[in-house]
């Protein structure tokens, strides 16, 4: 008899040994194994990670996280349990899970220089970032991810920002136009502006030609459809059902494969910016072919990701890379820039002194300053510019999952469980860590005791930052950008951009919260979290805007 036909059964046989309930008890059976791998990482889990002091759970499936999914104010809660808990902490987190949140400078800097390698994207992350801009820098990790940075890397060189200075103001000047024009048609000196429309206006057009050599024409009225996509996120903002969805994912990354009305709609985003990227490669390789038979030569960001497209490039991306990385691109660059800019605009209209202070050091200085004068000869707009981005981080956390046993040293010990003290902690593989870059930036204990108010004058002086805050690595003692090998390659590009623009805005205007300064601002979300005048459609900022004579 042949021994296949004793150990693997035919089809027939094998369906009618299972046919009268079998299925059930396979079914059981892979049920009882998952648990049993479920149950042993969890007692591997609680072995090796040092168990901390948080918060208690406040639903048997969410743990604590849709409070803070909820709440208008995230960091205010991670910072209130730092105070009660110690620079680390634990929290209860969706089906049983356990967050170790981390508070600590020295903490945080061990785990970014870490991140990429020891320190993971957590497989929900990886899903959305796959589903949304593909398997570019902010998906890839390891090698792949040093891999693909590096190949980016000369676009954002300081040789490179400073010819792209001119692009960044071109953009600044068309809006300033387009306002001229809508003032001088006005019956009143002033008018009430929706800024940030306009800002993703610039921040679209600007991405478009500094980094694919194409201008989007937004500025000019035209009807761009990522901007559209971007702006009907903006629209929807996630519902209490979403919301609920989203957390579940985390235990379970499937679930985002059911279609529902916001995943559409990043769907939507996801095939509209593959469509431009596209067919952004085909014309600019065909420029390419052109001035390669003239001699020229394309030194742009699309330009370096088409060299990278030949087999024997040193640093070789796949097509699908190179689309990923445009997507990525005009993410990045619509969203955070054009973010960054309202808030700046909301916190000027607010500080009527700050605005005044910084619009007399510009005019001033006289002339639009150059590449090198924005970052070295203009004190005031950097401390406000640096001031924005302190207290209002694009990205306010993330969460990363350990891929290996780690042990995390602490600049101050925390009690255990077990009422211990120690100055370290131990991390097991497959431990969820959070950050909250916005709570770190705000923190009182860090920051000092007006952490939470708009003060640009604390980055003009020796004392203006503390000693704690300058134990937090990262620009400028900032989370914003994060740190390590992920540190935001576009960080130089976005500040020179903020700069340019804000500086050619605040000469030529003035800025008023047109309801007065005590105008109520509340956060929803888009793509990434977005400021909202209180009462407005969608992410609508409406300020009273006139000219400065």
């Amino acid at each position: 008899m042949n021994l296949f036909t004793i150990f693997v059964p035919s089809p027939s046989s094998l369906w009618t040994t299972i046919r009268p309930g079998g299925a059930f008890n396979i079914a059981c059976s892979f049920a009882a194994l998952w648990a049993l791998i479920k149950v042993s990482r969890m007692l591997r889990w609680r072995v090796k990670t040092t168990q901390l002091l948080g918060p208690t759970r406040t639903s048997l499936v969410y743990g604590v996280s849709r409070d803070l999914i909820s709440s208008h104010d995230r960091a205010a809660i991670y910072e209130r349990w730092a105070t009660e808990y110690g620079v680390v902490y634990m929290i209860p987190s969706v089906l049983g899970q356990t967050n170790v949140v981390l508070c600590d400078p020295k903490a945080i800097a061990h785990f970014y220089a870490r991140e990429t390698w020891t320190y993971v994207k957590t497989p929900l992350t990886l899903a959305f970032l796959e589903s949304s801009t593909g398997k570019g820098l902010l998906w890839s990790q390891g090698e792949t991810h040093r891999r693909q940075r590096k190949a980016l890397t000369p676009a954002f060189s300081n040789a490179a920002i400073r010819k792209l200075t001119s692009v960044f103001y071109d953009s600044a000047y068309k809006a300033k136009g387009q306002w001229d024009n809508v003032i001088e048609s006005s019956k009143d000196d002033e008018v009430v502006i929706e800024v940030q429309n306009w800002m993703n206006h610039i921040s679209l057009d600007t991405v478009g030609i500094a980094g694919f050599s194409h201008d989007f024409g937004s500025l000019d009225g035209k009807r761009v459809s990522v901007a559209e996509a971007f702006d009907t996120l903006g629209n929807n903002p996630p519902s209490a059902v979403g919301r609920a969805v989203f957390l579940l994912a985390s235990v379970f990354p499937i679930i985002l494969k059911i279609p529902n009305k916001r995943q559409n709609l990043f769907k939507k985003l996801g095939i509209t910016m593959e469509k431009i990227s596209n067919e952004l490669l085909i014309r600019s390789r065909r420029e390419k072919d052109a001035n390669m038979s003239q001699g020229g030569e394309e030194n742009s960001l699309i330009g370096l990701l088409i060299k990278s497209e030949d087999q024997d490039a040193e640093l070789h991306m796949s097509a699908e890379e190179v689309v990923a990385q445009m997507k990525v691109l005009l993410l990045a660059g619509y969203e955070t820039t054009s973010i960054s800019l309202t808030w700046v605009l909301i916190e000027l209209s607010r500080h009527s002194d700050v605005q005044t202070t910084l619009r007399e050091e510009l005019l001033a200085f006289g002339p639009d300053p150059t590449y090198d004068q924005l970052k070295a000869n203009l004190p005031y707009l950097d401390a406000v510019v640096h001031e924005t981005l302190r207290l209002h981080p694009p990205v306010p956390e993330s969460t990363r999952l350990a891929a290996a046993d780690d042990i995390i040293p602490l600049s101050e010990p925390v009690r255990t469980v077990s009422g211990n003290m120690t100055d370290s902690i131990s991390i097991a593989k497959g431990t969820l860590i959070t950050i909250s870059m916005e709570a770190i930036n705000r923190s009182s204990t860090i920051w000092g005791p007006h952490a939470k108010e708009f003060k640009p004058d604390r980055w003009l002086t020796e004392d203006g930052i503390g000693g704690k805050a300058k134990e937090v690595q990262g620009h400028r003692h900032l989370l914003t950008f994060v740190d390590g090998p992920r540190t935001c390659l576009g960080k130089d590009f976005a500040v020179i951009e903020f700069k340019t623009v804000l500086s050619v805005l605040v000469k030529n205007f003035v800025f008023e919260m047109r309801d007065g300064p005590d105008t109520p601002v509340e956060i929803v979300w888009g793509v990434l979290p977005r400021p909202r005048v209180v009462g407005e459609d969608g992410t609508g900022v409406p300020l009273r805007v006139r000219r400065y004579e």
